[in-house]
């Protein structure tokens, strides 16, 4: 399944400011890669079921209550601890994009899902990002107390992290040479530094945003990983992180979307 390996690419990905790897677990006491493992293995059925559902062109209260089920599979498998809550309604959003596609012969296409996922649940993603109406979580709050986009908000506006942010850094670092590898790394750090992460500002306010907003620029105007030295300055980058308590989970999201994006579309991109 192409959502879950996209997960998996980003679990595997290092070096990696703040997030959980294989190598370590960056900021998190909490976590580790073992975790996000049985997480993954409880979503194998969602994204599918999500994709069908898409098919079906079901209202967007039924893929809501989709993904309610599939967080609580999430939790129940990592006793209560989120870790791909955000990668639920993204991906899951993003899938059913591509099964309405999918089964009406549209071209998978960044355009085409996109245009989707506006005109078929535009409206209900609006609605959803309302923050009078949604549930109080710590992304809630953040965006009240500092006036960010939260993913509620990304969804509303059709993934402008992914489809204007991500998957054009990853068309471009493959252009210029990059492998997979380096393509993927490019694209967090240009998320981190264009896109408000609500898992930032909720660890570290406005000075801790600033501070990955600030080093993840610094390390794309350097080259990214063009650059010959860039796995050390993307370890430091990594080092700041943990001893600020930093984690851009947001973007690492961002990022398995956009690697989901790239992956289901590069034969007609």
């Amino acid at each position: 399944m192409c959502a879950i390996r996209s997960l998996h690419a980003e679990l595997v990905l290092y070096p990696k400011p703040g997030l959980v790897s294989p190598i370590d677990n960056g900021s998190h006491v909490d976590m580790d890669a073992g975790l996000f493992m049985r997480s993954l293995f409880s979503l194998r059925h969602y994204f599918i079921r999500m994709a069908h559902a898409g098919v079906q062109a079901v209202s967007f209260d039924v893929l809501k209550e989709y993904g309610m089920q599939a967080e609580r599979r999430m939790l129940t498998a990592t006793n209560g601890i989120n870790t791909h809550r955000g990668a639920i309604f993204s991906l899951g959003m993003l899938c059913a994009a591509a099964g309405y596609c999918h089964a009406r012969s549209l071209p998978l296409s960044a355009n085409n899902l996109r245009s989707v996922l506006r005109a078929e649940w535009g409206k209900a993603l609006l609605a959803h990002a309302n923050p009078a109406v949604a549930k109080l979580s710590n992304g809630i709050r953040v965006t009240h107390l500092y006036a960010v986009n939260g993913a509620r908000a990304e969804g509303a506006q059709g993934f402008p992290a992914v489809f204007e942010i991500g998957l054009p850094q990853l068309l471009s670092s493959f252009a210029t040479g990059a492998n997979a590898h380096e393509a993927q790394i490019d694209v967090l750090f240009r998320l981190m530094a264009q896109m408000a992460d609500t898992n930032i500002y909720h660890r570290g306010g406005a000075d801790g945003a600033a501070l990955v907003r600030q080093a993840a620029q610094q390390f794309m105007q350097s080259g990214g990983t063009a650059h010959p030295d860039w796995r050390s300055r993307a370890l430091e980058c990594h080092r700041l992180f943990v001893s600020k308590d930093l984690s851009p989970g947001g973007a690492a999201d961002m990022l398995s979307a956009s690697w989901f994006v790239y992956q289901i579309t590069q034969t007609v991109e």
